[in-house]
């Protein structure tokens, strides 16, 4: 919906789309849906579900290695030109999304809030 052509709307590190696919085998998935959601101290939340199929009205990346992402609808304009990284340190392994859009999150990290010239997801 809000892609420009030629340039996917998000991009997804090497690490990332290892473990994207590793996860879609084990739980026999078409791929991971991301989104945004209300809610957190910062106003808004990232969704991330493996899913059965593809929505037709989501934006579809394909990765090498097979790894799929899916962008739901209402989300395509908050994450256009996001990286998502997989990061494993010490303490702790997960998704991270360097997203040019964010201008603020909370202290622990769980929530966002967007350039407000983007609009509000219902």
């Amino acid at each position: 919906m809000f892609a420009i052509p030629g340039q996917s709307p998000v991009t997804v590190t090497p690490a990332a789309a290892k473990q994207i696919a590793r996860l879609m085998a084990k739980q026999d998935a078409a791929g991971l849906r991301i989104g945004v959601k209300k809610g957190g101290c910062a106003g808004m939340e990232y969704t991330m579900d493996y899913v059965a199929e593809v929505d037709t009205h989501d934006e579809v990346v394909e990765v090498d290695g097979g790894a799929r992402v899916m962008i739901a609808p209402m989300a395509q304009m908050f994450l256009f030109g996001t990286e998502i990284d997989y990061e494993t340190s010490l303490l702790e392994a997960g998704f991270k999304f360097r997203n040019p859009n964010v201008v603020d999150a909370c202290g622990c990290g769980e929530s966002i809030k967007f350039d407000e010239t983007l609009g509000t997801p219902t």
